[in-house]
């Protein structure tokens, strides 16, 4: 998979998770779990811009 693909696929993910972390503070069910994907997903996207910027950079 290339990097845009993966990157478009991880910005779909988080806008998921987004939602459903929405709707789980608005009936007060516990939220940590949702809160640790999206920091895992935060940390995927900046690796892989990261990388765009060396390929774009060689």
């Amino acid at each position: 998979m290339d990097l845009n693909s993966k990157l478009a696929e991880l910005k779909d993910d988080y806008i998921r998770l987004q939602n459903d972390l929405d709707k789980r503070e608005s009936v007060n069910q516990d939220t940590d779990p949702l809160h640790r994907q999206l920091a895992q997903i935060e940390n995927e996207i900046a690796d892989i811009r990261s990388k765009m910027r060396q390929k774009e950079s060689e």
